[in-house]
């Protein structure tokens, strides 16, 4: 192939990845290690019309995003993510629906030598189909064995392969011989890509309640750090109008003074009985007004005490 020839092929790989980039909102990275040429065409056609796969070498790749980058400047953001045997998913549907398909299609394979194994593999115990010829072999590997009716029976499941550790060879002739393939391997849907934003691709998992926890959590944390520094913002906002109620109550249940959310308060401070019946007889919303009602002149008490954490409850006040 002559120069003119390279340098047109990579001109039309350019425009073919910068085209996806504009007409598909989000791209998913994905690798493909141990995954033939025949499975990502069969991962292909379960996408057609639905998502692009599009493939290349990560040296023309960085060119290509770097070169746009000048132009858009969210694309810089993929360039760390650009390694390894990887490659872009372009897609506008649903990101979830995307990913399952892409990590469905599944390909059983045996054990090759020395690679790492992605799990562990465990030999079962029973009978095989070998000959008592190939005893030794077992013996070898300290595999206790027994014959019966003719073949070669395996007495106690054996864990053959670790995982994270690689492969030996005396490991994928034993499972070789015994006819089993361990190992699968299909397209890794690893990282997400959407208007300059990437993220890993475990958080579609991720349910509205836990974002909402999540982001609870967060603000909750935003709020006590900014309540403890005296920095003013939107999260201590709730905080700040609860302890100053707290104080008003605490206030006018040790005064004459009377607005309408202590009135309440009062009437159980000044009837016992009531506040008594309420709290031995049962319960809710009744005994838990009692309580508060009960606290509420400590308040004026320990008003010289600053506790800007105690405001998110005695556990949250605890972290702090």
């Amino acid at each position: 192939m002559s120069g003119a020839e390279r340098r047109a092929k990579k001109q039309l790989y350019k425009d073919a990845l910068l085209e996806n980039f504009s007409n598909f909102k989000s791209t998913f990275i994905i690798t493909v290690d141990n995954v033939g040429s025949n499975q990502l065409q069969q991962v292909r056609l379960a996408l057609r019309g639905r998502a692009v796969i599009l493939m290349g070498k990560n040296t023309i790749m960085r060119k290509c995003i770097r070169d746009e980058a000048e132009k858009n400047p969210k694309l810089a953001n993929l360039l760390p993510y650009i390694q390894g045997n990887m490659g872009f998913c372009f897609t506008n549907e649903d990101l979830i629906e995307i990913r399952d398909v892409i990590k469905s299609n599944t390909v059983p394979a045996a054990a090759r030598g020395n690679q790492i194994a992605p799990l562990d593999v465990f030999v079962p115990a029973g009978p095989t189909a070998l000959d008592p010829g190939q005893t030794n072999f077992f013996q070898a590997l300290n595999i206790a064995t027994k014959i019966t009716r003719g073949a070669i029976e395996i007495l106690n499941e054996v864990h053959l392969v670790k995982k994270g550790e690689r492969v030996s060879s005396s490991a994928v002739a034993m499972l070789n011989k015994i006819g089993l393939r361990p190992f699968s391997y299909n397209v890794e849907v690893v990282t997400v890509y959407e208007d300059g934003s990437v993220y890993d691709a475990k958080f579609l998992d991720m349910t509205d309640d836990e974002i909402i926890g999540r982001f609870g959590a967060a603000s909750c944390k935003l709020a006590a750090i900014s309540y403890a520094i005296k920095y003013p913002n939107k999260a201590i906002v709730p905080h700040a109008f609860q302890k100053t109620l707290k104080k008003l109550l605490a206030l006018s249940c040790a005064t004459d003074y009377t607005f309408e959310e202590s009135k309440t308060f009062k009437e159980y401070l000044a009837n016992p009985e009531l506040l008594a019946a309420l709290s031995a007889g049962a319960g809710g919303d009744a005994g838990a007004a009692g309580g508060a009602a009960a606290a509420a002149p400590v308040e004026e008490e320990e008003e010289e005490e600053e506790e800007p954490i105690a405001m998110f409850g005695e556990e949250e006040a605890a972290d702090y």
